[in-house]
């Protein structure tokens, strides 16, 4: 008999890759739809759940369930108006919350909540965050996503069910979006960068990494009750990264050194001031203590990595963003 796993956020960036790896691992997976659509071919099941929020019924979707890996959540957009706001906590608090509790009155054994490093902070420190630093969040995404995290320490601590939270920092893969996509972008149309003065320090991780360590997290018993920190265990400068991508891509990055404080006030006139901030700012994470506790390591290089999304990317016909 093999052990069946809910996986919300099934057809996103980061769940189809782990429905894959669950189905390969011998998982049975059964996928949580906010409405119906196709989905990754290893998921065996699926249930229409719509929108999640507090009154979500998960009944169905969690019967004969024993573990689940929450992935679905209202992204973090770059300068979502204050507007939005509320819809962070509706979705990523209140939504989680409805699920652990629905979870552990249906008998799961394990949860795993897929966070963000964004709980930490934005970055700009020396030292790399870790999972026992005093949570910082700047903006209502990494707030909702830390009052997930205590929302399901409190369930955990009134029931059975063990809860286990991983915090990635910026993830990449096929199907990646925003500022690693524009990158990409740039390379392939051989524009110049304007980049190449960056001096700062980057943690990320491939998909493949993420999803690595969410198969580990789901079994290991000295998982459940902690928060990992993850990453491909290799951090980068931008222009660094820029480099690789264009090695990947075997392309020529054409960086040009512009000095940061210029590039920081061109941005800022344009309304792009938090997207260059990204770039130009150093955010890293320490995976010393999930690699020593847990027996892993990052399987994929990061020029590992970065081949495999080069190649979704130009098998997508190239430049189309940025």
């Amino acid at each position: 008999m093999t052990t069946r796993v809910l996986v919300t956020g099934a057809t996103g960036f980061v769940g189809s890759a782990l429905c894959g790896m669950l189905g390969d691992s011998r998982y049975t997976v059964r996928a949580a739809l906010r409405s119906d659509r196709p989905v990754p071919v290893a998921v065996a099941e699926k249930v229409v759940v719509g929108e999640i929020g507090a009154t979500t019924d998960w009944t169905e979707a969690l019967r004969g369930i024993d573990r689940v890996v929450h992935l679905a959540a209202r992204a973090h957009v770059l300068g979502d108006a204050a507007a939005n706001s509320a819809r962070y906590f509706t979705t990523n608090v209140d939504g989680t919350a409805g699920l652990a509790e629905a979870a552990a009155r249906a008998g799961v054994r394990r949860f795993v909540y897929v966070s963000s490093v964004k709980v930490n902070g934005e970055g700009g420190s020396v030292a790399a965050y870790t999972s026992g630093d005093a949570p910082h969040p700047k903006d209502a995404y990494g707030e909702s996503k830390w009052q997930a995290e205590q929302r399901l320490a409190a369930i955990a601590a009134a029931s059975s069910m063990e809860t286990v939270i991983v915090r990635p920092p910026l993830v990449y893969g096929p199907g990646v979006r925003a500022n690693f996509l524009r990158l990409m972008s740039w390379v392939d149309r051989q524009w110049p960068i304007p980049l190449g003065a960056v001096r700062n320090e980057r943690s990320l991780v491939s998909v493949w990494n993420l999803c690595d360590l969410l198969l580990r997290v789901l079994e290991h018993a000295d998982a459940a009750g902690n928060t990992w920190m993850v990453s491909d265990g290799r951090d980068l400068s931008t222009p660094e990264l820029i480099r690789h991508i264009g090695i990947a891509m075997n392309k020529q990055a054409r960086l040009v050194p512009v000095p940061v404080a210029l590039l920081r006030a061109g941005a800022a006139l344009s309304g792009r001031g938090a997207e260059v901030a990204r770039l130009c700012g150093s955010l890293t994470v320490d995976i010393g203590p999930t690699m020593r506790a847990l027996q892993w390591s990052p399987p994929m290089s990061l020029e590992q990595g970065l081949a495999l999304t080069a190649r979704w990317y130009l098998g997508r016909g190239g430049a189309r963003d940025g």
